[in-house]
């Protein structure tokens, strides 16, 4: 029987020359209609959102009017006073009812309600796909707390001085389209598998879920049994050190068996968790891998714009590829938001 090593071997030999296809012709019609269909997606998205409580003082700025102004900021990866140009078109084209000062844009990052609501859109944004995905991967990235950080410097560097000057986002995202199903925001010295069950069970409330892969980081009986408990497959690799007894999980065993076994076999499915890592390459590359805001709350929620407006460009291109249709108003009737004060 070849080793496990030999089965990895030959795996990795079989799929480096594998090519993927691309839709040009839609793919090019979402291209150069995105900003359009994301304005409108997003104006759609937030009309959702509650009207916050009113207690007493001032009244506040409407919380969707500055969650569409923070939105546009994150989505067009600018500073907040170079926005605002942007911020007074879309006043114009009835998007918002005013274009506030770029000092108070940047403290609605730090607004103890955008957490809450941001937390529910980026769950309700990917629910239109809702049919497409049933797989899953799960990981996690750090996004700096400074513009000349980048987390590839530290994330194998295990002291945690080192990542103190780090956020860290962890998803669950299907591997098809890459859409966040869910997120979880940490400091970068919170370990990855204390995030899992928060995923699963956030994302298998709104999705049928039928595979989930994870790295290695994420490898335990319960996290094992936790992904069979809601009637899913879960891919993750065993470490060098485990063996496959049971110790009251036949899941363990279960999957042990499979890896040492067939590993090809593993592999195939192992093989979409590069997919959550191609989802955080997507939203750093488009928009930045380092917060501007100060706050460790404000840069908890620019993570949460971050994830979200990667979900709205998501969605624009499975419109004209997948011939998606949205209907966000129908999707909140089932899933309606709480009230925010």
């Amino acid at each position: 029987m070849e080793s496990i090593k030999e089965q990895q071997e030959e795996y990795k030999k079989l799929t480096e020359n594998e090519n993927y296809g691309q839709q040009w012709k839609e793919y090019n019609e979402a291209q150069t209609k995105e900003k359009l269909v994301f304005y409108k997606l997003l104006d759609e998205l937030l009309n959702v959102v509650p009207l916050r409580k009113y207690t007493f003082g001032r009244p506040r700025k409407s919380l969707r009017d500055m969650i569409f102004c923070c939105m546009i900021k994150i989505y067009s990866n600018t500073s907040s006073r170079r926005i605002i140009s942007d911020l007074e078109l879309a006043k114009k084209a009835g998007y918002i009812r005013d274009v506030p000062h770029f000092n108070t844009l940047l403290n609605y990052f730090d607004d103890s309600g955008m957490r809450i609501i941001l937390d529910y859109l980026i769950g309700l944004s990917a629910l239109p796909l809702k049919q497409v995905e049933k797989f899953f991967a799960i990981d996690s990235s750090g996004f700096g707390t400074g513009r000349f950080d980048r987390w590839v410097d530290v994330r194998n560097d295990f002291g945690a001085r080192a990542r103190k000057g780090y956020m860290k986002a962890h998803i669950c995202c299907g591997v098809k389209t890459n859409i966040v199903t869910s997120l979880q925001v940490t400091r970068g010295i919170v370990g990855d598998s204390t995030m899992f069950k928060a995923l699963v069970d956030d994302t298998s409330e709104k999705f049928s879920m039928k595979e989930i892969s994870a790295d290695k980081a994420y490898s335990s009986r319960e996290n094992l049994d936790l992904v069979n408990s809601i009637g899913a497959m879960p891919y993750i690799p065993f470490r060098s050190n485990v063996r496959g007894k049971a110790k009251g999980s036949p899941t363990w065993a279960k999957l042990y068996k499979l890896y040492a076994e067939n590993y090809l076999e593993f592999a195939s499915h192992y093989h979409k968790r590069s997919n959550v890592e191609s989802t955080f390459s997507m939203i750093k590359r488009k928009f930045g891998d380092s917060c501007r805001c100060k706050t460790e709350r404000s840069q908890h929620n620019e993570i949460r714009c971050k994830v979200l407006a990667h979900n709205l460009v998501v969605l624009v291109h499975e419109i004209f590829e997948l011939k998606v249709e949205v209907d966000f108003k129908g999707i909140a009737k089932k899933h309606p938001a709480q009230k925010v004060i």
